[in-house]
């Protein structure tokens, strides 16, 4: 499946194609499900508790549903997202990531 195209499935579920209401639901969505996904890894790491990889695999799937939806609303393409982000990387971090430019970061 390509980016894109899971966007316009992931569309197909979403409560409503109001702009504003895709953005508030996007970014309080992503809010919440990266909270579960936190969540699971704090269990593991501090309570004592399994990773769960099944179940932190699934809640990253509904983050990237409202990573798609919230994209939706800003009127943009995930692959556009995808992208720049890579672009804004590779400018960053020509050579690949080094604690150096991370800490001395100019922009």
């Amino acid at each position: 499946m390509q980016i894109n195209e899971y966007q316009k499935l992931a569309l197909r579920t979403a409560n409503s194609t109001n702009t504003g209401d895709l953005i508030l639901n996007g970014i309080l969505g992503l809010a919440g499900e990266t909270g579960e996904v936190a969540d699971i890894i704090k269990k593991a790491k501090f309570q004592g508790h399994e990773l769960d990889c099944a179940k932190a695999i699934d809640e990253l799937g509904d983050v990237c549903w409202y990573v798609a939806i919230l994209a939706e609303g800003l009127g943009v393409d995930l692959e556009t997202v995808m992208r720049g982000n890579i672009d804004k990387l590779k400018q960053r971090y020509p050579e690949g990531f080094s604690v150096d430019k991370s800490v001395n970061r100019e922009y």
